[in-house]
């Protein structure tokens, strides 16, 4: 029996993944809820908007061959080459042209579409929410996961970004030095993240012919994009708050966005169906503050996580750990992809 702690994309995949192999596993999710850091919203009538993991391009074939096998579309992220530009916080926004720099994709249906079909892929007793990992103990034979409950397994994956496991759960014996001093120093990719969403009844910017996207250097919010779903019948506008307003109260923080979006997009922005955000600081299951501050992808991708421990019976996955791509959802989709290989290796040795 394997134990995958962490339901997010890398710890369902990997449940996939071994399901087609025959390999018994169970996966251990703290959240009530699949997904971890893809966070689709979803309301009657409404254009999903994403709160998490949204964007993917033609270099993350490994996702695009995953969405293929599970017969999910895709869609082109809609983009125009004007765009509102806003360089500082004492010049108004102006309209102005910038080069095609690369398509990028959207899942149809939103991006929790793949965290349900994965999800529906396994058995559902194979999937045990709040279950919050504290302890794990590397036996002479087995390996002990303590929750509120306890698991015995033959091996771990610890599918949930480093700094998590390495802040918040002890094991036994305990990791190199090595080891945790990289993984304690591991930027977790959305940590910082504020996500921020409008759904409307209509386009109104493609009625009045204004761009959809923004790039602000004034904020709070610092990028916008259309956010219609696939076949443009229900409408959205979803981007990024700078993160410095996460400390911010929510609805003063919610006004300072409006403002903002009012002063550029026109009074017609404040027809909004729904004001959606996301402030991932504020989610325990994603956040966890390090002592010194973390540049972005920070130590992702790093080679000591590709090697295992505890005598081949603990294997570290999740898009941090990925060997390309790291902190994208190709990553989570390469480090589950990598984690079942060497999974089956040791099946196969055994």
């Amino acid at each position: 029996m394997i134990i995958i702690i962490g339901a997010g994309l890398s710890g369902l995949l990997t449940g996939y993944l071994l399901k087609k192999e025959s390999i018994p596993f169970k996966i251990l999710e703290a959240r009530n809820r699949v997904g971890g850091r893809i966070n689709s919203i979803y309301r009657k009538k409404e254009a999903p908007v994403e709160m998490g993991a949204t964007w993917f391009t033609d270099q993350h074939t490994n996702l695009v061959n995953l969405l293929e096998e599970l017969k999910i579309e895709q869609f082109q992220q809609f983009m125009e080459e004007r765009i509102f530009y806003q360089p500082n916080a004492t010049t108004p926004p102006q309209i102005v042209q910038i080069p095609g720099d690369g398509l990028s994709y959207r899942i149809s249906g939103g991006s929790y579409h793949l965290i349900n079909c994965l999800a529906q892929n396994l058995d559902s007793e194979d999937i045990l929410l709040n279950q919050n990992v504290k302890h794990i103990n590397f036996k002479e034979k087995s390996v002990e996961i303590k929750t509120q409950e306890i698991f015995e397994a033959s091996s771990v994956v610890l599918a949930i970004p480093p700094k998590l496991w390495v802040n918040n759960i002890s094991f036994e014996p305990e990791f190199s030095k090595d080891l945790l001093n990289v993984a304690m120093q591991t930027h977790t990719w959305m940590e910082d993240s504020i996500k921020v969403a409008l759904t409307f009844k209509e386009p109104f910017w493609l009625q009045e012919n204004l761009p959809a996207t923004l790039f602000s250097n004034a904020g709070p919010v610092t990028e916008f994009y259309d956010h219609c779903n696939q076949v443009r019948t229900e409408y959205a506008l979803c981007g990024f708050v700078n993160s410095a307003f996460k400390n911010i109260p929510y609805l003063e923080r919610k006004e300072l966005v409006i403002h903002q979006l009012k002063n550029i997009f026109g009074t017609s922005l404040t027809e909004y169906l729904h004001y959606e955000e996301c402030v991932w600081a504020d989610q325990e299951q994603t956040f966890q503050a390090s002592e010194t501050p973390l540049l972005p992808h920070q130590n992702n991708g790093h080679p000591i996580f590709r090697n295992t421990y505890f005598n081949n019976r603990l294997f570290i996955s999740g898009s941090e750990t990925a060997s390309a791509f790291p902190g994208y959802m190709e990553g989570a989709v390469i480090a589950a992809m990598e984690t079942v290989k060497k999974i089956k290796k040791e099946y196969s040795d055994i």
